[in-house]
This record gives C-alpha cells, structure tokens and sequence, in this order.
C-alpha cells in the first residue's frame, strides 16, 4: 500500500461526496434508483436499454412514468446513461457504422424521454485505418446525431479509454480534436475513467502525478468541459494500454490516487461512479462506496 502523503492545494475534506455506481436496469429502468439507494448512492449511471442489443423496445408511457417517479422519490442525483458497448462511431465496417450511429442517435432520445442530461459513450476504435480517419469518422458521426436530434437538451459525452487494440481517446488530445471538429461542441462533455487514464500512461497514483494529469487535463480540453468520473482502479500497471477494472485501494492506482480525486474541492459537485466488478447482493458496491467515502475523510 502506497503511503499517505501531504494534500496538495485542492485537496480537502468533502462533507458528503456525489459518490455511485453503475446499476442493473432488470425489471425496468426504474429500479436503478431502488438498487442505488440500497447501497448508498447518490449519483447513478445505467444503461436506457439491453446493451447487449442493438435494437431495444421503445420506451412506452408506463417505463417514462415509472422512472421519473422513481427519480422523484430518491435523492439520487444526477443519473449518467453509458451506451451500449456495440456502439462504435468510426467503425471501418459500414453495416456497423449504420448500426452506431442510428443506435446512438436512439440512446439520445431515449435519455431526453427520461430526462437522463449525460449519454457517456467511448469515442471507438478505428479498426486499422489510423487514428486521424478514426477522429474524422467520429466526428461525422456526431454531427449526424446532432443534426437528428435538433431541440434535444443531452450533452455527449466522450469517455477517456485505454487505448487498448485500435481505441481512441487515450490521449486528452484525441477528445480535443473531436470536441473542435464538431459543429456543435457545446453539445460536448467528458468523463475521465480513472482506470483508463492510468493504463494510458497518466499516473494519477500520487499526490504529484494526480495534479500533472488534472492540469494537463484543463490546458487540453478545459475542467469546464468535465462533467463526470468513473472511479475504477486499475488491474493493470501504468502504461499498460489494458482495460481491466479493480475495486478501490486493491489495483495499481491505490487508496492514494483516489484520496486526491475524492478531496479535490474543484470537483465536489461531479459524480464519481464506480464500475467496479460486484455480485448479486450488491456488495462489492457498499464495499467500495465506503472506502470512498473513507478516503475523502468522512470515516
């Protein structure tokens, strides 16, 4: 276990952290909220349908209502959308590329009927053909999207990755060069997943380290732009390019690089949800909560 070290500028005590976890829609969406609630949340992150699909049943007046009175009676707030994992924005195969973006285009009106404002997503993998004509696919298909969902107040959000086999987005750079190319970039955000940054090289495991990344961050792409973080530490070791997610304090980030993120008075009011691996009984989940919790020195 990585020492304790001095806080840095920003860091402090947070006095109750907007702190969640991604949970199960099964048996509708909106028993998400019932899920969360269950082991603490108070922020969410869920999928608007089947994310192992790429067709999904409309929302129907019953699903909208169920959900919105849910979300009435919780104190979960905000909720994040995660897009299904088929999707891929710059795909090199057409019929995927179709698929993408009229998948993404329905994950966009479907958090308008809930009243989702975030639809995260990961930018895609340019399958061999280059990093460039990958950023320049994606943009494409943003404006697209965008230009189908005129009037629809969700913000796209661009997820950092691993770069991991032909992924983009391991670099602020590429978010950048996709935020700019957009016609409409005020439709843009971004969430840092904090296992991904790490295993494409950013060292967000010391005091040092977390505040280069965070800088860096706001000269690339701007904190104004930062609207959400998946707290996940990391299976993998840093550079790795690896997508392998670990509980809180286990992996190679440790309880150090996560006592940064969760006493950093810049980001008290933007959700931190975890995507973490979990069983039925949710557990895992009570598990690392607490220690977030424990980290941004409430325990």
């Amino acid at each position: 276990m990585k020492p304790e070290t001095k806080k840095t500028k920003h860091q402090t005590t947070n006095p109750e952290p907007l702190i969640g976890a991604h949970e199960s829609i099964a048996g509708g969406i909106y028993k998400a909220f019932e899920r969360g609630e269950s082991v603490g949340c108070r922020t969410l992150q869920v999928f608007t349908k089947n994310n192992t699909q790429w067709r999904a049943k409309p929302l129907t007046g019953e699903d909208i209502t169920n959900y919105k009175t849910s979300q009435l009676e919780s104190n979960i707030s905000p909720v994040v959308a995660h897009s299904c994992y088929l999707i891929n924005l710059c795909a090199s195969n057409k019929e995927t590329l179709r698929k993408s973006r009229e998948a993404f285009i329905d994950e966009l009106k479907r958090c308008e009927m809930l009243g989702i404002p975030y639809l995260n997503f990961h930018p895609g993998s340019h399958g061999g053909k280059g990093e460039e004509e990958g950023i320049k696919g994606i943009i494409e298909s943003l404006n697209i999207a965008h230009e189908q969902t005129k009037g629809v107040r969700v913000s796209s959000i661009l997820e950092t990755t691993a770069g991991q086999g032909s992924a983009i987005g391991y670099r602020f750079e590429h978010l950048k060069k996709i935020i700019e190319g957009v016609d409409e970039p005020e439709r843009m955000a971004v969430c840092i997943d904090t296992c991904h940054v790490f295993a494409a090289g950013y060292d967000i495991s010391t005091d040092e380290g977390y505040e280069a990344t965070i800088t860096l961050f706001d000269e690339i792409i701007g904190l104004n732009r930062l609207v959400a973080f998946h707290a996940n530490d990391s299976k993998k070791l840093l550079g790795s390019r690896v997508d392998r997610h670990e509980h809180i304090g286990k992996g190679a980030i440790g309880e150090a690089g996560f006592r940064c993120l969760m006493r950093d008075t810049r980001f008290v009011t933007i959700p931190k949800i975890l995507e973490t691996p979990k069983g039925e009984d949710l557990e895992e989940d009570r598990m690392n909560l607490e220690t977030l919790r424990k980290l941004a020195g409430m325990q």
